[in-house]
């Protein structure tokens, strides 16, 4: 494939760490990139983005999985009722975002997040994930990318103790008894 036929979107999602891993698994993704994006402050670095969500920047195939469908899997595998932050993550740095480059991608993210709220699987809380324009992405440091796989046991132990692991396994069970499934 050239790199003409790949696209990517950004995903802010708590801990970058996290968000990278996971969707590293999805079939058609190609790459996913820790880094920040969000802010004014250019070239932001690890202790210097205030300004900027940790994200993740997915390289993917869209002749394998869609927009729409890595949206699925990233609300999926976050908290998107937790406007203050993810799990252990707190503040600006790790709220949630889909970014957008164009109205049929913004309206995909929003449509999804309508759909989720509709489903009631969060209920009685709403959905907190933002839908925003497409800023900078800056890669965040190489010691961050791929982290999971370089750390494992310190990243295996960080995501069990914030939650995240617990939260995605609880709500894949309430999804299932509910029999609440994507529309698409």
């Amino acid at each position: 494939m050239n790199s003409q036929e790949m696209k990517t979107v950004v995903f802010a999602g708590g801990c970058f760490w996290c968000v990278e891993h996971d969707l590293r698994a999805v079939p058609g993704v190609i790459d996913a990139a820790s880094g920040y994006s969000g802010g004014d402050t250019p070239n932001p670095d690890y202790y210097n983005h205030k300004d900027h969500r940790e994200a993740v920047q997915v390289t993917y195939d869209p002749a394998v999985v869609s927009f729409k469908k890595l949206c699925q899997f990233f609300l999926d595998h976050i908290d998107p009722t937790d406007p203050a932050g993810q799990f252990h993550d707190r503040g600006e740095s790790y709220k949630t975002a889909i970014y957008y480059k164009d109205k049929e991608e913004r309206d995909n993210a929003l449509g999804l997040i309508n759909e989720l709220d509709e489903s009631a699987l969060f209920a009685p809380f709403k959905i907190a994930v933002q839908v925003l324009p497409e800023t900078t992405f800056y890669k965040a440091e190489d010691y961050h990318q791929n982290y999971a796989d370089k750390n494992i046991m310190h990243y295996t132990n960080y995501a069990k103790a914030s939650g995240r692991i617990q939260f995605v396994a609880n709500t894949c069970a309430v999804r299932d008894q509910k029999h609440i499934q994507w529309k698409d």
